[in-house]
């Protein structure tokens, strides 16, 4: 199994906060999950394209493609700001 998160506006965007998908091997690496999931129709790829989307893998971001497995945890949010 995997666990996917959204966090902030893609979570408000997607109207979805978590999934549990059972492990395949097309989740092997982040890109391939995320391409699973932006196959899943509107509004997923819109929201999943979007620049700057912050990616991260077992609560540590990540910014190249990661190697995933099962049990993994991986998180989608938009760029954060400070004031």
């Amino acid at each position: 199994m995997i666990r996917v998160r959204f966090f902030a506006r893609v979570r408000e965007q997607l109207d979805c906060e978590l999934l549990e998908l059972p492990w395949e091997p097309r989740y092997g690496t982040l890109d391939g999950l995320q391409a699973a999931l932006e196959q899943r129709g509107e509004p997923w790829g819109d929201v999943l394209r979007q620049p700057n989307l912050i990616r991260a893998v077992n609560q540590a971001v990540v910014s190249t493609n990661a190697i995933l497995q099962a049990g993994d945890e991986v998180a989608f949010y938009p760029p954060v700001t400070g004031g």
